[in-house]
């Protein structure tokens, strides 16, 4: 099966089923169509469980608490919109454009089209990368990533896990939603995903767990 397909469609199985099972109302995910392709950022093909479809919970799981950890968690607001208070209170896709630090992710979650699909996703964790984080990329490179939404949806399925993962859940592999493996390794608040540093992990919305990281993660 061809490659970009695979990891477009492990993005819509996990993300629409997650929506179709966790909304009881009105369900305004934008659908990400079945049959359009992902430009992938490797040429690797992606491991077996790109193919396999997320099964979420059957009933909404409660809140998830704790503390956010990490040394980047001070930008954070102590109160008001984008604190750890508010941030609960909402789904991840409008958390992301309430953390003035991930502005640029924001952008690029809505030029992609999926802003709503993950604010209808249930029980997930995102890998955020920070405006710093797409700094680090040329902008050319970043130009033309953002005038490809096909390449976007690919790439942003790679920072998206299934399940709410704590510190304590962050270490060895984990398997993305693209279908390939990111790698966790240290502990508590010196947590890293691939060769990323996480800067503020832990961090709740109303429907994932977010952890903010300092590289764009790409593939591989």
């Amino acid at each position: 099966m061809n490659t970009r397909l695979l990891a477009l469609a492990a993005l819509t199985a996990a993300l629409s089923m997650s929506a179709a099972c966790g909304s009881q109302g009105d369900n305004t995910a934008a659908p990400v169509a079945a049959n359009e392709t992902a430009t992938d950022m490797t040429t690797e093909t992606p491991s077996p469980e790109a193919s396999e479809s997320v099964s979420p919970s059957p009933s909404a799981s409660p809140a998830v608490s704790g503390t956010p950890v990490g040394a980047g968690c001070s930008s954070l607001p102590a109160s008001g919109k984008g604190s750890p208070a508010e941030l609960a209170k909402v789904p991840v896709g409008t958390a992301l454009a309430d953390v003035p630090s991930l502005s640029t992710l924001a952008r690029v979650v809505k030029k992609a089209g999926l802003a709503e699909t993950l604010n209808s996703a249930q029980d997930i964790t995102v890998f955020a990368p920070t405006n710093e984080a797409f700094s680090k990329i040329p902008k050319s490179q970043l130009d033309q990533m953002m005038s490809n939404r096909k390449s976007l949806r690919g790439l942003l399925a790679y920072h998206v896990v299934k399940g709410r993962k704590t510190p304590a859940d962050m270490h060895g592999q984990l398997t993305s939603l693209e279908g390939r493996k990111l790698t966790v390794s240290g502990s508590d608040s010196n947590l890293k995903v691939n060769d990323a540093a996480v800067s503020c992990g832990n961090i709740a919305t109303s429907n994932a767990t977010v952890y903010t990281v300092d590289k764009v993660l790409m593939p591989r």
